[in-house]
């Protein structure tokens, strides 16, 4: 046993203890060819067995953890080589795996495709976590060529593990054996191929898959873990991604500060959110959730936090809760302290127009009007900062808006190519507010720094 100790907000003693554990990670060659329903369904599929399945998502994605939280009955975990240092990442990995029999991570788009060429990619952090891949193929039209294709991707990164492929897309049996024999000559394990199944499709919308009361996901995970138990050798991919994990018990944060409460929109309309931001916001005070779609009455609290979500999904009743509305006005009149990101941020504003130009009044906290008629999306990894003090997060949304930014003096703002960039920041002594979805599981002391030192 080794003991070592880890600075973060704090110093913690970290106890590291080597397992070894089946654990993967599930890419593709680009979007499109199934990984996410494939994850979700052998999730669901070695659940069903008795094994405690530990989720991960690669990428700042909201959406697949929440499937993945649905068919795990775990909460799945954002790891993401851009928003995080590497020490947080192994950390966060180490921690939530330690308790569990599996560890599957989905990635995100193409295996290699980063934020700058492999950078921040699903390919970083599997080299990262030291943990196989297996390759998710639509081999749909495509017979003995995937040999070049599996070369390619076995060639290209030879410190990276690809254990295995499953053939997604493919009609029958002898299409298959050639498919088999392409894996076997390039030397990666063939785990066997999925049939289409029209009922295990997903429906999408912007900004990413389906995932409100209006689909049946209960009923699409069990399609897809009854699938792939039937046609994917799951013991076959156990045993070959089996591995050495070092597992440590979880750290926490603390903090020497007087205690605030803190107030979380959570509802339908606000639903973006990281686990570990809500872990790190628990070191500032207490936590406690409100309903800005149903609740009338604001509780007492020293800082609201506004996720992202869907908010022009729920325009009309947003708007309707005159009552909450006049609260949370006084509340920011009297210097009451607000975080908002993306949707929560289109919340402060003026108003927010539909797709139709139909225009519904909001809080008219920030003097914006938002509006989703002339969708753009706008997207990508950003890194902020505040007079010193930084963020970073990413950018993911359609609508558009119009507005000054308030104090925007100080205010610094990069992609993931280091290029300034001229983007909304609504900064003020009790406002930080933006487009941005920031990761600050690691770095609560910024949002302290920004708001309340």
């Amino acid at each position: 046993m080794i003991v070592c100790r880890v600075r973060a907000i704090s110093v913690f003693v970290v106890y590291l203890d080597v397992m070894m554990k089946p654990q993967f990670l599930i890419a593709a060659p680009h979007s499109g060819a199934g990984k996410t329903t494939v994850t979700l369904g052998i999730i669901r599929a070695l659940t069903s067995r008795g094994l405690r399945v530990q989720p991960y998502k690669c990428g700042p994605d909201y959406l697949d953890p929440k499937l993945h939280t649905l068919a795990a009955a775990l909460q799945s975990i954002n790891l993401d080589c851009f928003m995080m240092n590497d020490d947080h990442i192994k950390s966060q990995y180490r921690s939530y795996g330690a308790a569990a029999d599996v560890l599957v991570t989905e990635g995100v788009m193409g295996l290699f495709d980063g934020a700058v060429k492999m950078e921040g990619s699903s390919a970083d952090l599997a080299r990262l976590l030291n943990i196989p891949v297996i390759l998710v193929i639509n081999a749909k039209a495509m017979a003995y060529s995937a040999a070049a294709l599996l070369l390619g991707f076995k060639m290209l990164c030879p410190e990276l593990q690809i254990a295995g492929v499953i053939f997604n897309f493919v009609a029958h049996d002898s299409h298959y054996q050639i498919l088999k024999a392409a894996a076997e000559d390039v030397g990666i394990s063939p785990l066997g191929f999925l049939p289409m199944h029209p009922k295990m499709q997903i429906p999408s919308r912007h900004l990413g898959l389906k995932t409100g009361r209006e689909i049946n996901h209960e009923e699409i995970i069990d399609q897809a873990a009854t699938h792939i138990s039937k046609h994917i050798d799951l013991d076959g991919l156990l045993r070959i991604t089996t591995t050495a994990l070092a597992a440590t018990v979880k750290t926490g944060y603390s903090s020497s500060h007087v205690p605030k409460r803190v107030l979380i929109a959570k509802d339908e309309a606000f639903s973006f959110t990281y686990a570990e931001n809500i872990a790190a916001l628990s070191s500032i005070g207490e936590i406690s959730y409100f309903s800005p779609l149903t609740d009338t009455q604001l509780p007492e609290t020293d800082l609201i936090y506004f996720p992202g979500g869907y908010p022009e999904l729920h325009l009309k009743n947003l708007s309707g809760n005159k009552q909450l509305i006049r609260q949370l006005k006084a509340y920011h009149e009297k210097g009451g302290k607000i975080l908002a990101e993306c949707g929560g941020m289109m919340y402060l504003g003026n108003e927010i127009a539909d797709e139709d130009g139909q225009v519904y009044p909001m809080l008219g906290i920030l003097d914006i009007t938002t509006g989703m008629q002339h969708k753009r999306l706008s997207l990508g990894y950003k890194r902020l900062n505040i007079e010193g003090v930084e963020l970073r997060g990413h950018e993911f949304h359609y609508s558009q808006f119009v507005g000054s930014p308030e104090g925007k003096s100080g205010v610094k703002v990069w992609n993931a190519r280091n290029e300034a960039l001229d983007l909304p920041v609504f900064k003020t002594n009790n406002i930080l507010a933006s487009y941005f979805h920031f990761y600050f599981g690691n770095n609560i002391e910024a949002i302290r720094q920004l708001l309340f030192d």
